[in-house]
């Protein structure tokens, strides 16, 4: 099980993403989308309304229901999300991998919270969903999501050429890993039981 909190430093803490979070997703979101540009896809105006985070939340919500997706939010002291964290693409079995994407508010930026949040994630992935490994890709240039990655213990395993189509073109991005556990998966048979 994954605890429901956890502060990150005096005013910041990480949760689970709930319904009510529409709102202040959008502003923030809103407030943060000439930040992001070079790194994001070009969304529609409505992806920045309090019902276009609704619609999307519905989605996501969909996704963490059927144990594909654990998302997380960053809320400040009033409890208004100011950053996102997704594990999405959740495989158990023998591989037991997530894919990490993230996102901080543009007021919150160069603070720490991205990489306390990350090391943070990486715990709850592996001690509560069993996860093996987690993997995030970046755009080439993103550096600053690169020195976040390597801190937090991910390694460079690859390039993908025109990977995602960001902020208008296709764009190469760095792969990177981050290996959670050696251990097996503890509702699989090891060799000495099979």
């Amino acid at each position: 099980m994954i605890p429901d909190t956890h502060r990150l430093d005096a005013e910041i803490r990480l949760r689970p993403t709930v319904p009510s979070d529409a709102a202040s997703l959008a502003v923030s979101l809103a407030r943060s989308r000439a930040y992001m540009q070079p790194w994001e896809p070009i969304r529609p105006d409505a992806f920045y309304t309090e019902e276009g985070q609704r619609e999307r939340l519905v989605a996501l919500f969909g996704d963490r229901d059927a144990g594909r997706a654990a998302p997380w939010v960053l809320a400040d002291e009033e409890d208004r999300a100011v950053g996102g964290f997704n594990l999405s693409g959740i495989v158990l079995g023998p591989l037991r991998s997530g894919t990490l994407g993230y996102w901080v508010d543009v007021e919150y930026a160069g603070r720490g919270l991205a990489t306390a949040a990350v090391r943070l994630i990486c715990e709850m992935a592996r001690d509560g969903l069993g996860l093996h490994r987690i993997e995030a890709g970046t755009v080439i240039e993103n550096a600053a999501s690169q020195r976040v990655l390597a801190k937090c213990g991910f390694e460079e395993y690859g390039t993908a050429p025109q990977f995602l189509y960001i902020n208008g073109r296709w764009r190469d991005h760095r792969l990177f890993q981050r290996i959670l556990h050696d251990g097996p998966p503890k509702d699989l048979p090891t060799a000495a039981e099979g």
